[in-house]
């Protein structure tokens, strides 16, 4: 199966019984994004997260009082 990067637009070819490929083929609002797109992705984030100016807006867990 061919796929596109939809940073770098760099054409791939990957297995078709993938688990990617079968998660591309079935849910369409899935995207595909090459390894080198994704380790310079996760590497900035990590020197963000590390210069302290990152910050997580992670949703509060309320515990509901039944």
């Amino acid at each position: 199966m061919k796929v596109k990067c939809v940073i770098c637009d760099k054409i791939e070819s990957i297995d078709h019984n993938s688990p990617i490929a079968k998660k591309l083929r079935n849910r369409p609002i899935h995207t595909y994004m090459c390894q080198s797109c994704h380790d310079r992705i996760s590497e900035r984030t990590n020197e963000r997260i590390q210069s302290g100016q990152f910050h997580f807006r992670k949703p509060e867990n309320k515990e509901k009082d039944w």
